[in-house]
């Protein structure tokens, strides 16, 4: 049995074990259920196993305060491995299961294609790490919210950084073909076609999962680009960027929040260092913040990973929305998240009425001697 599994097994205890307690304690109140959906195994593990934890710590917390409204909280969790063939069978499961709000998807991909399911069950979704503009401005999404900020802002971090900071005047534009990497890309296009203080000498994507590299890494090799822009998550990032070094190319190399993970750099080993990615604001003053790392370092030991801040954000104000509306039904927890802040790592948070949230942006992090800092 894998860490994953094994994770996801003592989640199933404690799932049992706080069942118990509901009917021996709480019999007049019905679980206020909450679904957790990301990856929790695979690749793409490191994103989604701090989202389960942050929304275990949460709920623990208010369980020990006696839950919400006098009813107890219970977690369903379940694993979608960050693919979007799973992420409709998990959707259909939570469903099935009556919760009445999900935290995740993490991958916009998987996000996306479980997001019809919730909406015609209409049941709120709340993402920590899904950044795919379309999700809030298609307006095909009412019930998606989100605890992190959209592609395009992170696009125009990235590319005002690229050429207003680095000074590149040639780009070239890769990405992994994802709803995720590929929108990041096409902003960043956008973005830089705009403002023409730059010229795009590449625009491609490259197949997740490959071994081999080298084709696209030889075409950005010839275009003579000062930066490689990078949509996408670090097992294709790590390879692009080693096969890069090897060639001695010393084009900066400029990413998303799918690559400032630490298994980029355990990946990308020496190559890593100078990698730029961005990333959430770096919180760890807030004491919001402070109790929920020293609670996961309790608990799990080490530190939580990426996007656990936003998972916190959004375990925190679904839970508050809940409390404040005194209801679990969607159109009042909807309306609650856009006029009711709530208190978070990120600070006081609401909602706009596409389920973006306020005061939630981008920082740049650049690897220096094996560890993500923030630039500044």
């Amino acid at each position: 049995m894998n860490i994953a599994q094994k994770f996801c097994s003592a989640l199933a205890v404690i799932a049992l074990s706080t069942g118990t307690f509901f009917i021996t304690h709480a019999q007049a109140a019905d679980p206020v259920k909450i679904g957790v959906a990301g990856a929790h195994s695979g690749d793409l593990a490191s994103y989604g196993l701090p989202t389960a934890r942050a929304a275990e710590l949460v709920v623990e917390n208010l369980n020990a305060e006696g839950g919400l409204n006098g009813a107890p909280v219970e977690l369903l969790v379940e694993d979608d491995a960050c693919k979007p063939e799973i992420a409709t069978n998990t959707a259909t499961k939570l469903v099935s299961a009556g919760v009445h709000a999900v935290i995740g998807h993490i991958c916009s991909s998987a996000t996306k294609a479980a997001l019809p399911i919730y909406h015609e069950a209409d049941i709120i979704l709340m993402s920590p790490s899904a950044t795919d503009s379309e999700l809030t401005k298609s307006g095909n999404y009412p019930t998606f919210y989100r605890t992190i900020a959209p592609n395009d802002a992170q696009a125009s971090s990235i590319v005002n950084f690229t050429v207003g900071e680095l000074k590149a005047q040639k780009i070239a534009i890769i990405h992994d073909k994802g709803d995720y990497g590929k929108g990041l890309a096409e902003d960043a296009r956008r973005i830089i076609e705009q403002d023409a203080k730059a010229q795009i000498v590449l625009f491609e994507g490259v197949t997740p999962g490959a071994v081999d590299y080298s084709a696209v890494v030889q075409k950005i090799k010839r275009t003579r680009a000062d930066a490689v822009i990078f949509g996408g998550y670090h097992p294709e990032a790590s390879k692009i960027v080693t096969q890069m070094r090897k060639k001695r190319m010393k084009t900066q190399f400029i990413s998303d929040d799918g690559v400032k993970d630490e298994t980029f750099i355990k990946v990308a080993g020496k190559y890593a260092e100078g990698v730029y990615a961005t990333g959430p604001a770096d919180v760890s003053a807030n004491p919001i913040t402070r109790q929920y790392r020293e609670a996961y370092a309790k608990k799990y030991g080490g530190e939580p990973g990426p996007f656990f801040d936003n998972a916190v954000a959004a375990a925190l104000a679904l839970t508050n929305s809940i409390r404040v509306a005194g209801s679990t039904e969607t159109e009042k927890i909807a309306k609650t998240l856009q006029v009711q802040a709530t208190a978070t790592p990120f600070g006081d948070i609401m909602f706009d009425k596409n389920g973006d949230a306020t005061g939630v942006g981008y920082s740049l992090y650049v690897v220096k001697k094996g560890e993500f800092v923030q630039v500044d």
